[in-house]
């Protein structure tokens, strides 16, 4: 793939996590004004950022024209386990070094998008 189409796709990508995390916020808040608590609200804005993600990055960031019954699981195996690798690293960082929570988080915002992009890209999409 030349420069210039991976320049591109990783900026759709960044596009994609930002337009997410935007639905995972805005789903969450309007939940709340509907009188959902606070984790029930996130957990329903989690779930349609990730509905979001799904469908920007196989049609839009990844092209994708494989069978949603193929790419689908896959997306979701992908986002458990980066959920999964992200609760490792606070569970480690924060509560077992004892690492100031920010720095913690912000090591994993940077490194799990990256593990994201690259398994989806060389697996869930391809």
């Amino acid at each position: 793939m030349p420069n210039v189409e991976v320049r591109t796709r990783l900026a759709r990508y960044a596009v994609s996590g930002g337009l997410s995390a935007l639905t995972h916020f805005t789903v969450g808040l309007a939940a709340t004004w509907l009188g959902a608590a606070a984790v029930p609200a996130s957990t329903i804005g989690f779930a349609a950022s990730i509905a979001v993600s799904y469908l920007l990055q196989r049609a839009w960031v990844f092209r994708s024209g494989a069978a949603h019954t193929v790419t689908g699981p896959r997306f979701l195996t992908v986002t458990a386990a980066a959920f999964s690798l992200n609760t490792a690293v606070l569970w480690v960082g924060a509560d077992l070094l004892g690492g100031p929570y920010a720095l913690v988080q912000a090591v994993a915002i940077v490194l799990i998008p990256g593990l994201n992009y690259v398994l989806n890209s060389r697996w869930t999409f391809a």
